[in-house]
């Protein structure tokens, strides 16, 4: 880990804000669903937070793979597989 950046916390000790804005987004979206569940939330989710995230990633590393892998804590081929699989270049 680079000098003089913060040390990584567990998930369970993470500040709430994100945590906050993330169930106030679910909320909204099962809200907007109006009891039409298709059973696929999960994924659904899972994939609507690692897009944005692996594209800020990307940027912020300069494009860099290698680096953003790194920053995400995943190893380089399975970001590549991500980017892959959501159409990202």
């Amino acid at each position: 880990m680079p000098k003089g950046c913060p040390v990584p916390q567990s998930p369970a000790s993470q500040p709430a804000p994100l945590r906050e804005h993330v169930a106030a987004s679910v909320r909204r979206y099962l809200s907007d669903l109006d009891g039409c569940v298709s059973g696929d939330l999960h994924q659904v989710v899972l994939r609507e937070m690692e897009i944005p995230l692996f594209i800020e990633a990307l940027n912020y590393c300069s494009g860099n793979q290698s680096r953003a892998a790194e920053l995400l804590g995943i190893h380089r081929a399975t970001l590549r597989k991500k980017l892959r699989e959501y159409g990202i270049s």
